[in-house]
């Protein structure tokens, strides 16, 4: 029997010597790529969302460039973006989308049925279609949601306890975004239980704000709830300069980034935390877990922020009691 050439062994050793190696190569190759979908632009939303995502995923152990790649996206306020941007995310492809907010989650969710998403601060996961339940979400998408009746109730509970002599308020939100939708709706029955009198603001643009702020100056309101969501936050500015223009108290439900840009007052869940929370959710689903057995959850954490200097602008006094309650007062 005829031995091989020696060529021939030395090319077959130096393979297998080799292929170790091209294997660890490749598995270092395969570092997690996530996709975050942000509705808004970077300046004035990535410290509470992006910021924290990240933050949460270096304490657990993910250092960027290195072990996870994340893949950021913006729609710089132009949310009907939002589909193009998730389909983007699909060609990359990422193995996790990260979003916020029910037009970002719905948009993930279209773009895919197969990629994990984890969506952050969703007004009701449940009635807006992106989970069959809190507890069992059935399907590809989980995260964390608000509680609307409660958090609602708070609120109006805080403006008469800031206004005693309160008789009507108004409700400002974006009828764009179904969430916003359901926390109007939610917002409107609380006030009406306490037998407040309601005027309706939806509105769709910064021009439509201004006017419906000008409206609610010339009728019998009292103060105005906004509804939190992309649009507000895209333009708190300036919808707290001119509610102060217009000597209106305003209370923000969208976190406390209104208020530190001169709004009255903030009840909200606290967003950079649920956001820092979803960095778990990414690194279970890393892991192996599926979206469809992660239960959504609420909120443990809700601010309370006052601007002391709008209340003073406005010649209003704090009460006692508030100041007490309050996370963070801005003086």
């Amino acid at each position: 029997m005829q031995k091989p050439p020696i060529g021939l062994i030395l090319i077959v050793v130096l393979a297998l010597l080799m292929a170790p190696h091209a294997a660890d190569a490749q598995q270092r190759e395969k570092v997690p790529r996530i996709g975050f979908l942000g509705d808004g632009s970077a300046a004035s939303r990535a410290a509470q969302t992006l910021e924290p995502l990240r933050e949460g995923l270096r304490e657990l152990g993910y250092v960027e460039g290195q072990n996870i790649i994340i893949e950021a996206r913006w729609t710089d306020g132009h949310s009907e973006r939002l589909p193009e941007l998730a389909e983007e995310f699909i060609r990359l492809p990422v193995d996790v989308i990260v979003t916020h907010g029910v037009p970002g989650a719905l948009a993930a969710k279209t773009a895919t049925t197969t990629i994990p998403i984890v969506a952050t601060a969703v007004a009701d996961m449940v009635r807006v279609g992106l989970v069959a339940s809190l507890a069992r979400p059935d399907g590809n998408v989980t995260g964390t949601s608000v509680l609307l009746p409660e958090l609602s109730s708070k609120t109006v509970q805080l403006l008469t306890e800031m206004l005693p002599g309160l008789t009507g308020v108004a409700v400002l939100w974006n009828r764009l975004n179904p969430g916003a939708a359901l926390q109007a709706d939610a917002a409107q029955t609380a006030a009406r239980a306490v037998g407040l009198q309601v005027s309706a603001l939806a509105v769709r643009s910064l021009d439509e704000i201004t006017e419906a702020l000008a409206t609610a100056a010339t009728g019998r309101v009292g103060a105005v709830i906004v509804v939190g969501d992309p649009l507000m936050l895209e333009h708190r500015t300036r919808i707290a300069q001119r509610a102060l223009q217009e000597r209106l108290p305003v209370i923000f439900t969208g976190g406390r980034s209104l208020v530190e840009a001169g709004g009255l007052m903030g009840y909200s869940a606290a967003i950079p935390s649920s956001f820092k929370r979803s960095a778990v959710y990414v690194d279970k689903i890393l892991k192996g877990a599926q979206p469809a057995d992660l239960p959504v959850e609420q909120p443990m954490k809700f601010e309370l922020v006052i601007n002391l200097k709008t209340a003073q602008a406005l010649g209003l006094t704090i009460p006692s009691t508030l100041l007490y309650q309050a996370d963070e007062v801005i003086r």
